[in-house]
């Protein structure tokens, strides 16, 4: 029974796919995406056949589909399974790592049906939880770009390198990409916004942001609407309004990063503050 499904769409003609299931006694019949499909068993095990051979993915494995590749599936035992898969477009695999190379870049290919590395299936599952999750763009699209940079480095055997900017340009691009986090706190600002004010692209901006300011800009953007929000809360706003004025999807959300960072929750600051 699938328990979750998601459409991410990173640009109008672009979707990425997520979903997290939990199966028993279902059989995929034989197929194949028109996608990059990547799946992380996170408990029990699932084999199938694909390319000729018998194949199963056990919990911490990693699924690589690469697209067109038929494939099946089914619980190894009476136990089932639960993963996650990520469907990713050609045409926005080969724009990502175009973005990063500054150059274009020809599609890869994987090798192995199965990929046992627990490195690339943090990185997958972080992402699932966040396009599932209602996390911001720019957090989706950080974490989207780090897997799919992190997958192709890791499991295509071909080796890989992005481009460098130079130190002049690393500092000019963060300090640029941070005023404008800075000028526009509430708003659901993207990796392309930031590529745009900057000049640059999107891997560029994340990679200088990253090395200057010792975060990547989805971290710093939370950062903002925190001291946002505790300002708003001193001043004794109502948390709902607060959260909306500073860029929170709800209350929810603002009290589990304000609790999260500060080690108390927004009611208990407001009364502290008053």
């Amino acid at each position: 029974m699938v328990q979750d499904w998601s459409t991410y769409w990173r640009s109008a003609d672009q979707p990425v796919e997520a979903m997290h299931a939990h199966f028993a006694r279902h059989v995929y019949h034989r197929h194949s995406h028109d996608t990059y499909s990547f799946g992380v068993t996170e408990e029990g095990a699932q084999s199938f056949t694909c390319r000729g051979s018998a194949h199963t993915s056990a919990s911490g494995m990693i699924m690589a589909f690469n697209p067109d590749d038929p494939h099946d599936g089914h619980a190894a035992d009476e136990l089932g399974f639960t993963y996650r898969m990520i469907h990713i477009g050609p045409s926005l695999m080969a724009g990502m790592l175009a973005d990063a190379a500054d150059r274009p870049v020809g599609l890869p290919l994987f090798q192995h049906p199965v990929v046992d590395d627990p490195v690339l299936a943090r990185r997958l599952r972080a992402l699932g939880v966040a396009l599932l999750g209602g996390a911001d763009r720019l957090r989706r699209d950080e974490l989207l770009a780090g897997a799919v940079f992190a997958i192709v480095r890791r499991a295509t055997g071909r080796p890989w390198r992005p481009a460098r900017s130079t130190s002049q340009d690393v500092r000019r691009i963060a300090e640029r990409a941070r005023e404008h986090l800075r000028d526009t706190v509430p708003a659901d600002v993207t990796a392309d916004d930031l590529a745009a004010v900057t000049g640059h692209s999107r891997f560029a901006v994340y990679r200088a942001f990253t090395s200057v300011y010792g975060m990547p800009p989805s971290d710093y953007q939370r950062q903002l609407r925190l001291r946002t929000a505790r300002r708003l809360i001193a001043r004794g706003l109502p948390l709902g309004e607060v959260a909306t004025l500073s860029g929170f999807a709800d209350q929810s959300h603002l009290t589990r990063w304000f609790t999260r960072c500060y080690g108390l929750s927004p009611g208990r600051f407001r009364r502290a503050a008053q």
